[in-house]
């Protein structure tokens, strides 16, 4: 029943700008956003945008470079949005994508790249 009342809201509010939801008797906000909030992956587990690093990331170590290449491969945020929004170059994160396409998570280590880059 949650469900039901939950999605005649979401449609009947599409309109607006901000969207509410009801959870536990309270409402909340969702401010709108271009894509999706979150998506399944194929291992089941879900990426949300609040997974993601914070836009001010200086510090790149092996699991956030990860979850950005994550969410921009399944579709959780576009290639252009995820340049902007932590100031890559197109080379280092299509480095990153390809890394993680051909030996995974492990080869985004700073210890692994000779290991995994071919010279």
């Amino acid at each position: 029943m949650l469900r039901t009342l939950k999605t005649r809201l979401l449609q009947g509010l599409s309109q607006f700008r901000e969207t509410v939801v009801m959870k536990k008797g309270t409402l909340m906000y969702l401010k709108r956003v271009d894509g999706p909030r979150q998506v399944t992956l194929p291992d089941g587990s879900v990426l949300s945008r609040a997974d993601l690093p914070p836009p001010d990331t200086t510090r790149w170590v092996a699991s956030r470079k990860a979850v950005v290449v994550k969410a921009v491969i399944y579709g959780l945020i576009a290639e252009t949005e995820a340049l902007e929004r932590y100031a890559l170059s197109e080379e280092e994160f299509a480095l990153w994508r390809g890394a993680v396409e051909k030996h995974g998570e492990k080869a985004l280590k700073v210890t692994a790249i000779q290991k995994y880059r071919q010279l």
